[in-house]
């Protein structure tokens, strides 16, 4: 075989090694009742708070354990429990997305990202083009 054979070879076999540990590290949207089933396993889950349960927060108590009660899109639900601050406007937030593992009957949340709800929402005509003025 020819030198340049084999460094194609190489390089395709490290491209393979590259792409086989990079889709290791990807993680897809689970379920509830999904992650239930995948107990200790890290997941992500995209829920909304459940208004209806208490929010477990004291700053002053235990400014790091926050605990609180989500659901997902088909109704199942998890009590939560987050060893970190509570992230301002939380219940606020139209969708929480949780990462973490799913321990006995709770979820251990390593990572809360918030979905805000859009400013522009209450008013449609913000978005409407303005005419621009420019002057010397």
């Amino acid at each position: 075989m020819k030198k340049t054979h084999i460094i194609l070879l190489v390089l395709i076999a490290v491209s393979i090694v590259a792409l086989i540990s990079y889709t290791g590290d990807l993680s897809s949207y689970e379920t509830i009742a999904s992650a239930k089933q995948r107990e200790g396993k890290f997941v992500n889950l995209i829920v909304k708070m459940d208004k209806t349960e208490p929010v477990n927060y004291d700053p002053v108590k235990d400014p790091n354990l926050l605990k609180f009660h989500v659901q997902d899109s088909l109704g199942g639900k998890i009590s939560v429990v987050y060893h970190n601050t509570m992230p301002t406007d939380m219940e606020k937030s139209e969708r929480l997305v949780l990462k973490g593992r799913v321990q006995g009957d709770h979820f251990e949340c390593s990572t809360i990202v918030m979905k805000c709800p859009s400013k522009y929402k209450d008013n449609p005509n913000v978005m409407k083009e303005q005419p621009v003025t420019i002057s010397n």
